[in-house]
């Protein structure tokens, strides 16, 4: 028994390791994302002023033009934000020595030349795919768990100062890049291809769909590993020209704070006098894109909350899915809203699902003082 309890333990262990080192990668990728989607997008507004040059279809065929200029920076940040992600999740677990072959590796399997040279060679044609953030992903996993284990060297004591700068990062890329090209690199980019043609075809209901889950996912746990699986999927879609899913996300994010502070306002006898403070500051947090400020309520009423405002998120980004909301910047909330795909249906998707989120919070709570009540004689009893 001891035995089985111990490998529960070392397995629980390494789930939770691996999480915090996805979570790594993807916190230090969130600002070439918002640079690059930011910046294209006002590449592309630009071009709609009278007097600048281009369109929206041409900007990129106007050398020299001020939108030209902003979205080739806005181009450089999404091309470098998936590379960033592998570099950094490599970086959480092997430190320093991990860093460039995970970011080497991550952008190779970028590379559609090499991507197709290899599946020639094996004998899968790739349809000229990348590998996209899943191959980011096993690659930074992969760079950083054999750099860890060439640390673990013995070595002459001359060499050790090499070890970090020369022989890890050339050693983990050299046994590494032939699995990554040959044997993960082509599969990955068939199965990332595959997604994001299904994605760029869902249309109707199915969009809406997608929305629905998104949204539920980002209100689950409010800023845990949940809600950043389905940011994830969202920012890295952005690269792709895919700009529903990204809008659903930040939407669905920024309704439980919005929808939770409403309720304290509309029906303060539901919650108890001190959580007005959360509410003054969970609307702020809500127009920033920030979701954790539905922490507070959530950990007093778990039960009665988390369903709340799942639903709330979950029906608010179904709606934009279905509208046709676009968003190409990563994070912002409200403040970049003026790069949003139909702004109407942007704002009206956030205050149906602020609304929604308040009116169920307030009708599943009981009042407070009976609430408070009720705590002795349930003590009582049991």
């Amino acid at each position: 028994m001891a035995t089985k309890d111990e490998a529960e333990s070392r397995l629980r262990s390494h789930v939770t390791s691996v999480k915090e080192d996805l979570m790594t990668g993807v916190s230090f990728m969130i600002p070439f994302v918002t640079i690059g989607g930011i910046f294209l997008a006002v590449g592309f507004m630009v071009t709609e002023i009278p007097g600048f040059a281009g369109t929206t279809e041409t900007v990129f065929d106007t050398p020299g033009s001020a939108g030209w200029f902003l979205a080739q920076i806005g181009l450089l940040g999404l091309d470098i934000m998936i590379p960033i992600l592998g570099a950094y999740i490599a970086y959480a677990i092997a430190d320093k020595p991990g860093l460039a072959p995970g970011f080497i590796l991550a952008y190779t399997v970028q590379q559609v030349p090499i991507i197709v040279e290899a599946g020639e060679l094996v004998g899968i044609a790739s349809e000229g795919a990348s590998a996209g953030f899943l191959g980011a992903i096993v690659a930074g996993l992969l760079a950083g768990y054999v750099a860890k284990w060439i640390k673990g060297w013995n070595v002459p004591s001359a060499i050790r100062p090499m070890m970090p700068i020369l022989v890890i990062p050339v050693f983990t890329t050299a046994l590494l890049a032939p699995i990554m090209i040959f044997v993960l690199g082509v599969p990955i980019a068939l199965a990332d291809a595959a997604l994001t043609e299904t994605l760029q075809g869902m249309q109707g209901s199915n969009a809406v769909l997608l929305g629905l889950v998104l949204g539920a996912m980002m209100a689950f746990d409010m800023g845990g590993p949940v809600n950043k699986v389905a940011y994830v999927f969202g920012t890295v879609l952005v690269a792709d020209g895919i700009y529903g899913p990204m809008a659903a996300v930040m939407i669905a994010g920024m309704t439980p704070p919005l929808g939770l502070a409403l309720a304290n306002f509309v029906a303060p006898h539901k919650f108890a006098p001190e959580m007005k403070e959360n509410a003054v500051a969970a609307v702020p947090m809500g127009l920033s894109f920030i979701t954790e400020g539905a922490i507070p309520y959530a950990a007093a009423d778990p039960l009665r909350v988390i369903p709340s405002i799942m639903i709330g998120s979950a029906v608010a980004a179904g709606t934009a899915m279905g509208l046709g909301v676009g968003m190409p910047a990563p994070h912002g909330g409200i403040f970049v809203i003026f790069v949003a795909e139909n702004v109407i249906g942007f704002l009206a998707s956030i205050a149906l699902g602020t609304l929604l989120t308040a009116g169920i919070v307030a009708l599943l709570k009981p009042d407070h003082e009976d609430a408070v009540a009720d705590e002795p004689e349930a003590g009582a009893a049991a």
